[in-house]
């Protein structure tokens, strides 16, 4: 089945936020923003603003009706700053006029003065100041004090890797209306509507039965959009009331690139222990996290590493404590993966070094350790493991070993070339680790002339979640897509949704949905057993006619529907569905806190120029475990553009901060994400099916988030490509790998730092 919005996306008739017609009396927003990242606001003065062509009002802190602080975790974040600023980007001033060009305008003409005070940028800096969101946190199996002494070799090292920019096609956003009796409605690019719901009730002071948020779909979010969205619909719902006029607010790309927080930047530290069989026996790893000036969503992202910290391999002895740490720039916030990536980043980082200094293939431990079916995980959950399968699947239809001696035969042969070679095994836990949210809702019509409408908590985001439900109702009713609609995601159809993330979407809405479509099944079997007089067991509908004990009868689906109607049987449901099995208890850091795990095994080949230290990957070859997928098609998809953003994060795109927390790549003229040619040349994705249950949805298994950690294998590619140059070098663990940091790899004695005037004279 193709995806059901390839046609209007093709055709450039799928409505965005963007895209929807303005009403008459429409107000634009613009938002002043703080230019420096930390100080005191000793005054705002909007006076030149106010009398500015075309402007209505301008709103500060003062305007606020209700609560001046989005922060859904912690209450940590004002909307507006008030007494002080807490990073270059946040919102001081809203302006509204007529036009986007007269806010805009305006916008130029506001003052403000700043005092300013120390900034920090630096996540070890600011745990070194005890400036930290939440307390540290540890997981812990075994007893790794006690198993050094049994370990043949130990290594430590540390791992850095920067934050990423989600660069959604569509940028934030947010078109606000208000509506009778004091309600307010409000169009919002976001991932999570009831979080947007929740953050405007909070800030205007109104009850959430009064506020309705409405998603048709995201021109994109990978997490961007999943709290930082509650900041532009609460700025404009306010904004509507105050005015009792329309409001819109759409970021441009620099603004949405300025103001709004990326993926976690992590600094950490590890130490690893083998024994002389290459078993890992004991690991231990820090981790500092930059979470921003406030909490956002850093506390479940720093949970997330932690739980993924060992990443595929069974380690019986692990202690990992994370910090989150509070520093001046935007609020960093969720990005596909969610902090699973960063501690995977660092466990590949202590294999790879140990690998090094025992001069033998990373592979060999890597293959090593990986865990079984049974194994426990530092925090408790035993795993069914798919692990190993994929490894030597990977193995057998890629030919690993042939791949590893055709890269050295290149190597032996080539002196300006290099290749490298790396193999990225993964393990991804599925649920949202907050319990709670493991829940969701579906409200699912059938017409009097059979067709259906279904309403989810799903947000489509190009994922194809949309398509996936449609599925589950053309299946369960055995009936053709073309009957089937799916509704966008709005508050007032659906209550009380989880966000769309955690790569559980589909499973939960789809399950939900599930639910819902058998109790109408049901009573439309009955409905047709009492016309033919026969039990309810009897009755099948295949392909949109009834039949009885296999027989074919002359009921079609859409005369059920209306016989059923008529028998005043209700042809609705509001279907609930919350996982079972899961739980996790944070006072013991132990549980089973997800459904299942998804594994999967990646060889990425890269060449290296080492003159100019450019690169490009010759080819991703991977196995993923699929588990029983729902459409080939959309999961091929988000397989290879997960893995590209994954090499993405790993390679080119460096987010680069001052040391007085401003933003300097701040464009795409400094920003640069993967396109067409930098993407490996070749993507073979083979499929590891299997028919265990999984509490997902039809046996499928989540494949949102998963494949990005792929491209964590691009990194030691690299690596392994300029350590074939030269052997003596040893690139440090800082990720992206951008080609600066190849060509300093490939020649670090040119590259070393200068420290007096004498060795530079020498120099």
């Amino acid at each position: 089945m193709r995806n059901i919005d390839s046609y209007t996306h093709t055709r450039g008739e799928s409505v965005y936020l963007d895209d929807i017609p303005v009403l008459a009396g429409t107000l634009y927003a613009a938002c002043y923003d703080s230019p420096v990242a930390h100080g005191k606001l000793l005054s705002i003065d909007t006076s030149a603003a106010e009398q500015s062509e075309g402007v209505v009002k301008v709103l500060t802190y003062k305007d606020v009706t209700g609560e001046n602080q989005i922060g859904g975790i912690i209450p940590d974040e004002p909307l507006f700053a008030d007494h002080e600023v807490h990073f270059a980007g946040m919102p001081i001033a809203l302006v509204l006029a007529e036009t986007d060009e007269a806010a805009r305008h305006a916008v130029k003409k506001i003052k403000v003065v700043i005092e300013p005070l120390p900034v920090i940028t630096d996540p070890r800096v600011a745990a070194a100041k005890g400036e930290l969101i939440i307390p540290p946190r540890t997981f812990k199996i075994g007893n790794t004090e006690a198993e050094w002494q049994n370990c043949a070799y130990v290594f430590e090292g540390k791992a850095d890797n920067n934050g990423q920019e989600h660069l959604y096609i569509e940028t934030q956003g947010a078109y606000a209306m208000p509506q009778e009796n004091g309600a307010v409605r409000v169009y919002s690019s976001t991932q999570g509507p009831t979080a947007v719901q929740r953050a405007v009730s909070k800030v205007t002071g109104l009850p959430m039965h009064k506020i309705e948020i409405d998603v048709t779909r995201l021109g994109g979010g990978f997490g961007g959009k999943e709290d930082q969205a509650n900041a532009w619909a609460a700025l404009t719902a306010l904004a509507a009331l105050i005015t009792k006029r329309p409001v819109k607010y759409a970021l441009h790309r620099m603004e949405d690139m300025r103001m709004t927080g990326k993926r976690h930047p992590y600094s950490s530290d590890y130490k690893i222990g083998l024994d002389k069989d290459l078993n890992i026996l004991a690991f231990e790893m820090t981790a500092y996290q930059n979470a921003g000036a406030a909490a956002d969503l850093s506390p479940a992202v720093m949970e997330r590493t932690l739980f993924h910290c060992t990443n595929s391999y069974r380690i019986p002895n692990v202690t990992a404590t994370a910090y989150s740490c509070r520093t001046h720039l935007p609020p960093n916030t969720a990005f596909r993966g969610f902090g699973g990536p960063q501690g995977m980043f660092v466990i590949e980082s202590a294999i790879a070094q140990a690998a090094d200094e025992l001069g033998i293939a990373a592979t060999v431990i890597q293959q090593k350790n990986l865990l079984h079916t049974g194994d426990e995980l530092p925090y408790g959950q035993k795993v069914v493991s798919e692990a190993n399968e994929c490894w030597h699947r990977a193995d057998e239809v890629f030919q690993l070993k042939q791949i590893q001696q055709e890269v050295a035969s290149f190597n032996a042969a080539n002196k300006l070339y290099k290749k490298g070679v790396a193999v990225m095994p993964i393990c991804f836990g599925i649920s949202f680790t907050n319990t709670l949210m493991n829940q969701a809702r579906a409200l699912v019509h059938v017409y009097t002339d059979g067709s259906v409408n279904i309403s989810t908590g799903a947000v489509e985001m190009g994922q194809g979640v949309n398509t996936k439900m449609l599925q589950v109702a053309a299946s369960v009713f055995s009936i053709q897509p073309e009957k089937i609609k799916v509704n966008s995601t709005n508050t007032y159809r659906i209550a009380n949704t989880s966000p769309t993330a955690a790569s559980a979407t589909a499973d939960l809405n789809g399950k939900a949905t599930l639910n819902a479509c058998n109790e109408i099944l049901k009573r439309l079997k009955a409905s047709a057993a009492q016309e033919f007089n026969t039990g309810d067991d009897a009755i099948d509908i295949k392909d949109e006619w009834v039949y009885v004990n296999g027989k074919k009868t002359d009921l079609h689906w859409n005369k059920l529907a209306l016989l059923t109607h008529n028998k005043r049987i209700s042809l609705s449901e509001h279907g609930h569905y919350a996982t079972p099995e899961i739980y996790f208890d944070k006072t013991k850091e132990k549980g089973h806190p997800f459904a299942y795990h998804v594994f999967g095994t990646a060889i990425i080949t890269a060449t290296v120029d080492c003159i100019r230290g450019t690169y490009e990957f010759d080819s991703v070859k991977l196995v993923h475990d699929f588990g029983t997928s729902m459409n080939e098609i959309i999961d091929k998809g988000q397989i290879e553009g997960g893995l590209v953003q994954g090499i993405g994060w790993m390679t080119m795109e460096e987010v680069v901060y001052d040391d007085k927390g401003i933003l300097r790549s701040n464009a795409l003229s400094t920003y640069k994400v993967p396109d067409i040619y930098s993407v490996p040349k070749e993507i073979t994705i083979e499929w590891l099916q299997t028919q265990q249950d999984n509490l997902a949805i039809f046996r499928s298994k989540a494949v949102g988030e998963p494949p990005l950690m792929y491209g964590i294998g691009a990194f030691f590619a690299l690596r392994n490509a300029i350590r074939a140059f030269n052997p003596a070098s040893a690139p440090a663990f800082d990720a992206p790998m951008t080609p600066e940091k190849v060509l300093m790899g490939l020649y670090p004695k040119q590259f070393a730092p200068v420290t007096s005037p004498t060795l530079a004279a020498e120099k």
